[in-house]
C-alpha cells in the first residue's frame, strides 16, 4: 500500500492509499488545500483546526449546492473564488447551522 505526501493548509501529511489511487488522492488533497487557503484568506489568521473545519464546511456546502442542481458552469475554474465569495458561503453555512441548533433546542434533542 503506497503512501502519498500531500500538503493541506501549509502542513504535510503522509496518507496511505490503494495502488493506482495516488493521483486521485493528490487531486482531492489539492481541492481541500485550496478551500483551506480560501477560508484563511477570507477570515484571516486561523488555527489549523479551524482552517480545516471551514474548508470542510465550504466543501460540504458545494456538495449540497450541486445536489440541489446549482452546480457552477462546467468551464468554471476549480479555485476561481474570491474572499467575498468565501465569506458569503461561510455566512450561509453559519445561518444554516444556527437554524439547525434552534430546531434541536425547540425539539429537545440532545446536541
Amino acid at each position: 500500500m503506497p503512501n502519498v505526501e500531500v500538503e493541506i493548509g501549509n502542513r504535510r501529511y503522509s496518507i496511505a492509499c490503494r495502488t493506482g489511487e495516488e493521483d486521485h488522492l493528490r487531486s482531492v488533497a489539492a481541492i481541500v488545500d485550496g478551500k483551506a487557503k480560501d477560508a484563511a484568506g477570507a477570515l484571516g489568521n486561523l488555527g489549523e483546526n479551524r482552517q480545516l473545519l471551514f474548508a470542510s464546511l465550504l466543501l460540504a456546502d458545494e456538495v449540497l449546492e450541486r445536489r440541489a442542481g446549482h452546480a457552477p458552469p462546467a468551464d468554471a475554474a476549480l479555485f476561481e473564488t474570491n474572499d467575498d465569495d468565501v465569506a458569503d458561503a461561510l455566512e450561509r453555512l453559519a445561518e444554516r447551522m444556527e437554524k439547525v441548533a434552534r430546531t434541536l433546542e425547540e425539539t429537545g434533542q440532545p446536541s
